[in-house]
């Protein structure tokens, strides 16, 4: 008998997405086996498939977290919108600036 402790998988999304839609298929506790994960294990992964979708089935994702990048995406936007702003402000008045003097 070995002694050697077998390390932590750590499953991709991919793999969780693959995973949940057969135990929807076949049976939870067939895939489980198959699988070698723990029947608890797959709840929780459909729980939070089910709460965030997919970005919930990343590694330490949590609401928190995905609050927060959605918090900055918005952020992001926002400020892309105001220097899109400042461009056009700027244009006009180069362009107006050009009709002045052109005389």
């Amino acid at each position: 008998m070995s002694t050697e402790k077998k390390g932590k998988v750590r499953r991709t999304k991919e793999e969780k997405l693959l995973i949940l839609k057969e135990g929807e298929k076949n049976g939870i506790s067939v895939t489980c086996r198959k699988y070698g994960i723990y029947e608890a294990s797959f709840y929780q992964w459909r729980n939070k498939f089910n709460e965030m979708g997919d970005a919930g089935l990343q590694h330490g994702m949590t609401k928190e977290h995905l609050k927060e990048i959605k918090r900055l995406q918005k952020e992001n936007q926002r400020l892309k919108d105001l220097l899109i702003a400042e461009q056009l402000e700027s244009q006009l008045k180069d362009e107006i600036i050009k009709k002045k003097y052109a005389r």
